[in-house]
């Protein structure tokens, strides 16, 4: 599935929600089933700088594709960085360098997140944009 697929049927999950307290169950719900980073790469070389909350990743490279791993202590941010693992795991890395990641507008993410919660998620998409460029640099060498 592409990175625009996967946004679209994300937009189409979000759109059976009535309200951001169910929005944010689910976004909660999605945290849960996130899966889990191994132990090694929760240090201090795979947090994100710029989230209030502590997160981890990790970007395996596998070919031209990235598969991201990732967790949070905080349950809404392990949510977030979930749905971003969902649209941009098993990419090319190409294709994650130049997305375009509409979603998280198109479900009023940046609207209902506090100032601090939306500066980690673009911190997030940032970093893994930097993957995505880095592996696609070292593959075209």
């Amino acid at each position: 599935m592409s990175i625009n697929e996967i946004q679209e049927e994300i937009i189409d999950e979000f759109s059976f929600f009535g309200d951001w307290m169910e929005k944010y169950e689910y976004i909660i719900d999605l945290g849960k089933s996130l899966p889990q980073i191994d132990e090694e790469y929760k240090d201090e070389d795979h947090i994100i700088k710029g989230c209030q909350s502590r997160v981890w990743l990790h970007a395996e490279p596998k070919g031209d594709q990235i598969e991201f791993t990732a967790d949070s202590d905080a349950i809404i941010t392990k949510g977030l960085i979930a749905l971003l693992v969902r649209v941009l795991s098993d990419q090319k890395a190409a294709e994650i360098a130049e997305a375009d990641l509409y979603f998280i507008d198109k479900i009023g993410l940046k609207e209902h997140l506090s100032p601090t919660r939306s500066n980690g998620l673009v911190s997030m998409v940032k970093q893994m944009k930097l993957y995505g460029l880095a592996i696609q640099a070292k593959n075209a060498n």
